[in-house]
């Protein structure tokens, strides 16, 4: 998250819940202040030709052609799955995290289903939280029979394509802050993400694995949203500012990408909170991609370990 003259500087340079898209004026100030964000003090063989049925002769699944052979549809049965989380976990060890640094990382490929996750904890949504509240009030207005005012389209656009923090908390205040944010994620099927306290919404904490859920909203179809409701997103997020198009895009063909990047200081560390979120598509296929960091020492060295870890997740996929 950025204040209105970091981004021009940026461009002018080129439960309460606890469980698979503001306290006052002064502190939405503070919250907007720093220069790059803001401050917040899954084989099973099957058995062999010794298979047997349950009367102990041997199986009609268990018979061998006169070949000796094994037929096809056999062997192919008998191939063990891939252990994704494993796959991921290979592929994160071959990527640097500098010093106390922490990474979480979650993608589905949208065509086949597969997905993984590495690593569990919690983390800081800094400006990726801005997808779930535009997500919360699209299902509010669902439910609610109406479409978004002019204003909330002024601020959904404002908070998604350039981050705007001011846009943010007069959206979160709509949805009713945090419990209007837990409310619309106990629907999407998120269980490890509870909203910040009171005006606080970049310290909403969240999980790797309910990003995918929450991109899943937003992309796919089985969804709490409507068609119309996912397409908004998806244009805005598809829209984002140029200078923010880093994060999961990184490892996207072209510009095949959909994203939310979010980054804070703590003031407490001084050390940086650096996320993205989104959908890629990459050697043709499509994945929905989520990375979470913190303890970076910079905003910069949080960019290289995120881009890093969503090639590393993406390739991953496409070289099995």
């Amino acid at each position: 998250m950025e204040s209105s003259r970091a981004r021009r500087s940026r461009r002018a340079r080129p439960p309460r819940r606890r469980p698979l898209l503001y306290s006052t004026l002064a502190c939405v100030a503070v919250l907007g202040a720093t220069a790059g964000g803001t401050v917040y003090v899954r084989a099973h063989p099957l058995s062999g030709s010794g298979a047997v049925s349950s009367s102990g002769t041997p199986s009609a699944a268990a018979s061998v052609p006169a070949s000796g052979e094994a037929s096809v549809a056999s062997v192919a049965e008998s191939e063990p799955e891939v252990d994704r989380d494993a796959m991921l976990a290979e592929a994160m060890g071959a990527v640097t995290v500098p010093g106390d640094a922490a990474l979480s990382v979650a993608v589905l490929d949208v065509d086949s289903g597969d997905s993984a996750t590495y690593g569990t904890e919690p983390f800081d949504t800094a400006s990726i939280v801005k997808v779930d509240i535009l997500a919360a009030l699209l299902l509010q207005a669902q439910d609610d029979g109406r479409v978004l005012t002019a204003q909330e389209k002024a601020y959904a656009t404002a908070m998604i394509e350039n981050s705007d923090n001011e846009s943010a908390s007069a959206l979160w205040d709509a949805i009713g802050q945090g419990a209007g944010l837990d409310a619309a994620n106990e629907r999407f099927g998120l269980t490890a993400t509870e909203g910040g306290d009171g005006a606080l919404w970049g310290l909403t904490q969240t999980t790797a694995a309910d990003q995918l859920v929450l991109l899943q909203q937003v992309f796919g179809e089985d969804s709490e949203l409507s068609e119309a409701s996912r397409a908004y997103l998806q244009e805005l997020m598809g829209a984002i500012a140029a200078d923010q198009d880093w994060g999961v895009s990184a490892a996207a063909d072209a510009s095949a990408w959909a994203l939310k990047n979010g980054w804070l200081a703590r003031s407490t560390t001084g050390l940086w909170d650096v996320n993205s979120i989104g959908r890629v598509t990459a050697g043709g296929r499509d994945f929905l991609v989520a990375v979470l960091s913190n303890g970076n020492t910079t905003q910069a060295v949080g960019v290289t370990l995120v881009e890093a870890a969503a090639k590393a997740a993406v390739t991953a996929f496409t070289d099995a």
